[in-house]
């Protein structure tokens, strides 16, 4: 059965670690807002049928921006959580669908990357990821260190996301049902038994939580310019 890749970008959040009055997502690089640069690279593959933005309701700045009236997007309400968002994205998908869901935060996602990612076809779908390449501590109470992780085995969790789009509703709804801890759409397929594969990612594609990630998003945005 031939897969049909719909992108989920949640967009409800306010970003409050970024200091601003605007939502993160709405902040510009460029004379482009952050949402705008984040959709541009879904909405010019033609892999993906759809993309589904949720917004919060109480959003005052998405219905002026034109990007989010092209033909492929369609817009949802988002919901309490990240997770609710998402699963917002999913009510109607069906069994040939494939939610490839992405940070709106994240504007610097590399086609390279993308591709990489697209090419999975395992059920247990997949997340792009990259290693970690820090000491990390485990703390015992947020200021001691209680020991130091071995960190050849540890990933830091990126977007897109990829998985069969009913499993991974499956997992979101029983996984919200027993008030887990869903960070992301991969622990939601963990909670379910799954075993999402890892895609090694570029390290440049971050998300844009604090003030001082406008400029580094910024830098690798030209340079991605630059290079193409």
């Amino acid at each position: 059965m031939k897969r049909n890749i719909i992108a989920i970008i949640p967009a409800s959040g306010i970003g409050s670690r970024m200091q601003s009055q605007l939502p993160k997502q709405y902040l510009k690089i460029q004379n482009k807002t952050i949402l705008e640069h984040t959709l541009s690279l879904f909405i010019d593959d033609p892999r993906i049928t759809q993309i589904i933005v949720a917004v919060s309701e109480t959003d005052a700045y998405y219905s002026s921006l034109s990007i989010l009236k092209h033909p492929k997007i369609q817009i949802v309400f988002g919901g309490e959580t990240r997770a609710h968002s998402v699963l917002n994205g999913l009510a109607n998908l069906t069994e040939q669908d494939w939610a490839l869901v992405h940070d709106a935060a994240r504007p610097c996602l590399k086609r390279s990357d993308l591709d990489k990612l697209l090419q999975i076809t395992d059920p247990n779908g997949a997340i792009l990821a990259t290693p970690a390449i820090d000491t990390i501590k485990r703390s015992t109470d947020g200021c001691q260190i209680a020991h130091t992780e071995d960190r050849t085995t540890l990933w830091h969790a990126l977007t897109p996301q990829f998985f069969p789009a009913i499993p991974l509703r499956n997992a979101i709804q029983q996984g919200l049902a027993k008030h887990l801890a869903i960070t992301d759409e991969a622990s939601a397929m963990e909670f379910a038994g799954f075993h999402p594969k890892l895609a090694p990612a570029r390290s440049d594609n971050i998300k844009v939580t604090r003030p001082e990630d406008l400029a580094l998003a910024e830098f690798y945005l030209i340079q991605g310019t630059q290079n193409d």
